[in-house]
């Protein structure tokens, strides 16, 4: 099995550059990579990855993807004097020659292909490659928004020439629509492109009627093209958590692909001059560990843009710790999708009902009053502000924003656990516990009566209690913050998560606790209510078809929620199979910085493998055969979203569930 992460970064690089006054290009810097690098360095995180080196892309590489006249006049510029680069670069839409930019780009081609067979061959388990130039606006005839090779595009045509791959997903979170992947994948189904990106009806750059939500692709390639508008500034955490949720895993988990690669942009995080979006770094490790899920951890993140240089450099740090399998930081910020992206994640479903199963049975119907048409009118009837008055507008902002960055950093990035994952048992046990599981000794009798010293009678008899010597000694640790998480084996598991919750309050732990008991049947309380919620489910004979109900309910409920421990009961005669299981703890290890206590009741073996797999989230379980959910799942999932989705507003997915974020 594959383990590290790659990191891809060559200096040279950094030589491309603008050698004239250009408004709209002088934001693309080589300290762009420069500074991204050294922040790496100083959360000495570039020791810890597995260093590739780049190397050149070859011709026959690029034209994979682009034309030989396109490659001609990028090769015909290494000689070119300064006239002559501002020249040809009046060609094309926001971009600029440097006589080294050639050079520059097949490195950052190559780059992305070594990323690729790094990934591919089992050298790493994923990986980022730091590139300059960007690439996800290039064409295939022409240079196009600081790109001039799809490096992405190169990437996945590659892939598939290479290794023989037939399902690759490019998700593009920067705040541009990648048109260029767009062009190059459109009629092909082999690839499946999500792209969010800042589009205000069109008024925003590229200013394209092929960017919004109904170009869903073309021919064969129908449906596997996907738009999601920003139709407003200012989207946050929860808008781009609810897109993932709603829009982008669902259908990724169906897809099913064999690779996955980021268009890594990060002028969609906030005080970014180009997006002025408000996502706080942390979002983009909640984001990664998702699509880290997918593809057997398969993962190539290669980045795009990004022009405000501290929360670039912040960004890439949380990505490539979540790359390495550090505990994801708390989200912060309200947990409630805002109306603007509720309608444009509404329209998307509506759109690519007609191509996924997993929407055949949603009740999906388009949009066309939106809200933020509105806002068009008045910003058509305001007064622009001058160059000038922009400038030290903007000016202000990044300091602001360099301001809030360091203070919350130190905020969100708490000491790390000496140890990832633990567990009780004997030397026996450790042949089929994964690497990296730390086994320790249950607490003899003499320390469990000390301990609970009558704090339980209650709920249980002493002699029962005594039996919990193995779940005591895991969430102590869990507690004193010693590991992140861990699982134990109990003779009952609902009794135990009940003990778990009073022995966390009594700790001291007061905030909030999630308990998720998974069990043959309901438990003895009949209505469900805001913090008690029932969710009757019985996993398809021929596969999993729990990727439904984790990712449009309990995730959505949990993030809301947003708990500090997690406890994960699972009991015996069960109607999840081990697959569902280890999908939900896999997901749910984005929440509380990783803190999940599992108790299992059943001791089969096969089954606290695969949960103690996805607690140690060094490589994704096998998560089974997707399974579409029945017409009769999906209207469960639809009543428990409707009875919740005032009080858990991550649930909310569609304009008429009743939005409170304006």
């Amino acid at each position: 099995m594959a383990s590290g992460t790659a990191l891809i970064y060559d200096e040279e690089m950094t030589t491309h550059k603008l050698l004239w006054s250009d408004p709209i290009c002088d934001i693309e810097v080589p300290e762009r990579l420069s500074s991204s690098y050294e922040q790496l360095r100083s959360y000495h995180l570039v020791e810890r990855c597995v260093p590739v080196p780049a190397r050149e892309g070859s011709e026959e590489e690029i034209l994979l993807v682009h034309s030989l006249e396109h490659l001609e006049v990028a090769k015909s510029t290494q000689t070119m004097n300064e006239e002559e680069l501002k020249r040809v670069s009046k060609n094309y839409d926001a971009f600029f020659f440097h006589p080294s930019t050639y050079r520059c780009a097949r490195l950052a081609v190559g780059a992305a292909l070594q990323l690729v067979d790094a990934v591919m061959a089992g050298k790493v388990h994923n990986g980022m490659a730091l590139v300059r130039p960007p690439g996800h606006h290039s064409q295939r005839n022409a240079a196009n928004g600081f790109c001039l090779f799809n490096n992405v595009a190169i990437a996945a045509e590659y892939a598939k020439l290479k290794y023989g791959l037939q399902r690759i997903l490019i998700v593009d979170w920067d705040v541009h629509h990648g048109q260029g992947t767009q062009y190059i994948f459109e009629e092909d189904p082999s690839v499946l492109y999500f792209s969010w990106h800042r589009y205000e009806h069109q008024e925003f750059w590229p200013s394209l009627r092929e960017s919004d939500y109904d170009a869903v692709g073309l021919g064969k390639g129908k449906g596997f093209n996907v738009n999601l508008p920003w139709n407003k500034v200012g989207m946050g955490n929860s808008d781009y958590l609810a897109a993932f949720f709603h829009v982008l895993l669902p259908m990724a988990f169906e897809f099913d692909p064999e690779l996955v690669i980021v268009s890594s942009g990060y002028d969609s995080g906030i005080g970014d001059p180009e997006g002025q979006m408000n996502a706080t770094p942390e979002v983009f490790a909640h984001l990664t560990h998702f699509l880290m899920q997918l593809a057997n951890g398969k993962l190539c993140v290669i980045l795009e843009g990004g022009y405000h240089l501290k929360s670039l450099g912040e960004s890439v740090c949380m990505t490539v710790k979540t790359l390495l399998g550090d505990p994801v930081p708390q989200i912060t910020g309200e947990m409630a999708p805002c109306l603007s992206a509720v309608e444009s994640i509404q329209n998307v479903r509506a759109a690519h009902k007609p191509y996924w199963k997993w929407l055949a049975y949603e009740d999906t119907s388009f949009l066309q009053n939106l809200s933020t048409k509105s806002h068009l009118l008045k910003k058509a009837n305001s007064n622009p502000s001058t160059e000038d008055e922009s400038q030290i507008t903007n000016n202000n902002n990044t300091v602001k924003v360099e301001r809030f960055l360091e203070l919350h950093m130190k905020n969100i990035l708490l000491p790390m656990p000496p140890i990832k994952t633990a567990a009780t048992g004997s030397e026996v046990s450790e042949h089929f516990f994964p690497e990296h599981v730390q086994l320790v000794k249950e607490m003899d009798k003499t320390e469990i009566k000390a301990l609970v010293s009558g704090f339980y009678a209650d709920l249980v008899k002493e002699e029962t209690l005594l039996s919990l010597g193995s779940m005591f000694v895991i969430l102590d640790k869990i507690l004193k913050k010693e590991v992140c998480n861990g699982i134990a084996a109990s003779p009952t598991a609902a009794l135990s998560a009940a003990v778990a919750l009073r022995h966390s309050v009594r700790f001291g732990l007061q905030r909030k606790m999630l308990v998720i008991n998974i069990c043959e049947k309901e438990q003895s309380r009949k209505t469900s209510c805001k913090h008690y919620i029932s969710l009757n489910w019985k996993e398809d004979a021929e596969g999993n078809d729990f990727f439904s109900a984790v990712l449009g309910f309990i995730l959505p409920v949990a993030y809301s929620y947003q708990p500090n421990l997690t406890v994960i009961a699972v009991g015996p005669n069960r109607s999840l199979g081990i697959s569902g299981i280890s999908l939900l703890v896999a997901l749910l290890r984005g929440l509380a910085e990783s803190r999940i206590f599992a108790v299992i009741e059943d001791t089969e073996i096969s089954l606290m493998q695969s949960i103690a797999k996805a607690l140690v989230g060094a490589s994704t379980p096998p998560f089974g055969i997707y399974v579409p959910p029945t017409q009769e799942k999906v209207n469960k999932i639809k009543a428990l979203r409707d009875q919740f989705q005032q009080e858990w507003k991550m649930l909310q997915c569609s304009v008429k569930d009743g939005i409170s974020r304006n």
